[in-house]
């Protein structure tokens, strides 16, 4: 994926060094698009957030709320689907405001991992890993 010039910030000799990234680039694990119910909540002041999640990688998920966590907290994760649930410490990673906001799930266990890799084997995948080198044309 390219970006356009244009979108850049504009770069100084102290920064030219730096790569700017698309999101797609950024993720180590192919997308899927998922319908799943999220209980998120931050144990350091017990505040708890339904919300619907509607999209799944490896890695991650992205949650659909109007109402958010703060960049860089730390969250309990539980979604639920098909009867059965994922349980992992993750924290928020991108949050857009009144919309919704990224989350990075954190050393998952093993056996939280089988039931999120049997519900992506289920699912299309809606992005590929990496650059643009990797979708289908």
């Amino acid at each position: 994926m390219k970006i356009l010039s244009e979108f850049m910030p504009s770069t100084t000799s102290a920064d030219s060094s730096k790569r700017y990234f698309t999101f797609a680039e950024r993720r180590k694990a192919p997308r899927y698009t998922v319908v799943a119910i999220a209980e998120l909540t931050d144990p350091g002041d017990a505040k708890m957030l339904s919300a619907k999640v509607t999209d799944v990688s490896r890695t991650g998920c992205y949650v659909d709320s109007p109402k958010t966590f703060p960049v860089g907290t730390s969250l309990k994760v539980i979604i639920s689907r098909d009867q059965r649930t994922f349980v992992a410490k993750a924290d928020v990673i991108h949050v857009q405001e009144q919309m919704g906001m990224g989350i990075a799930f954190i050393d998952p266990p093993q056996d939280q991992l089988k039931i999120l890799d049997s519900w992506l084997a289920a699912l299309p995948s809606t992005t590929s890993v990496g650059s643009t080198s990797q979708s289908k044309r």
